[in-house]
């Protein structure tokens, strides 16, 4: 067996953040933008008249406008960081905030699912946000860890991991990836081989045979 399997890029930690960069970047250079003109416009056009701010206001418009578009920065750099990837004894999940390891004897079994079976349109929800997040990813396949227990508590993982993780309250990840198909089949090779490893070596009846008699002769 190799040492690991490949880099699988969780799709649903990219999705989720191509869409807060480009907000944050439109928002930050907005208040940037605005904080700038108005300190820079009284002072060079001094013939019309300007929306007097005071200066405190202005620092902290433009300091909220710098460090929104620095986070969204921060979220181009490391949207495609989020991973999962085999090993011989685990599964890795990756993301800028969180190194987490599940150990193959807490996965029960691996199974696919669509997003949209696993997360069903809601009727009613505070500007359709939850149907406009997982539209473009309704037809989509992931695959879903069946665990008997959570490796981290669940709050814990909640606080650096979507919600579209986890499909119900039982201890599920759904695992949504570029080629699921790859991806199962490498996990389901590591797993294999894992339990192999751990079943009793079957004893060769020739010893056995051979041990009996040598009983029998003493």
């Amino acid at each position: 067996m190799p040492p690991s399997g490949r880099r699988y890029s969780l799709l649903l930690y990219t999705h989720m953040l191509n869409r807060w960069w480009k907000s944050l970047l439109t928002l930050g250079l907005a208040l940037t933008g605005l904080a700038a003109g108005l300190a820079w416009l009284p002072l060079n056009l001094p013939q019309y008249t300007f929306v007097w701010v005071q200066d405190w206001v202005l620092w902290v418009a433009g300091g909220a406008g710098g460090f929104a578009i620095f986070t969204a920065l921060i979220m181009v750099t490391v949207r495609k960081s989020a991973y999962v990837q085999p090993y011989p004894t685990h599964l890795r999940l990756v993301t800028p905030f969180l190194r987490m390891n599940i150990a193959y004897r807490r996965i029960r079994q691996a199974n696919s699912a669509e997003m949209g079976r696993l997360f069903p349109p809601r009727k009613k929800r505070v500007l359709g946000l939850h149907n406009s997040i997982l539209r473009p990813l309704a037809k989509k396949t992931a695959i879903v860890l069946d665990m008997t227990g959570w490796p981290l508590p669940r709050a814990a993982l909640k606080l650096f991991l979507s919600p579209y993780f986890f499909p119900d309250k039982s201890p599920r990840l759904a695992l949504l990836v570029q080629d699921w198909m790859t991806f199962s089949a490498d996990l389901e090779t590591f797993r294999s081989a894992w339990q192999e490893g751990r079943r009793p070596t079957e004893k060769d009846p020739r010893l056995s045979l051979l041990a009996n008699i040598n009983q029998s002769r003493r």
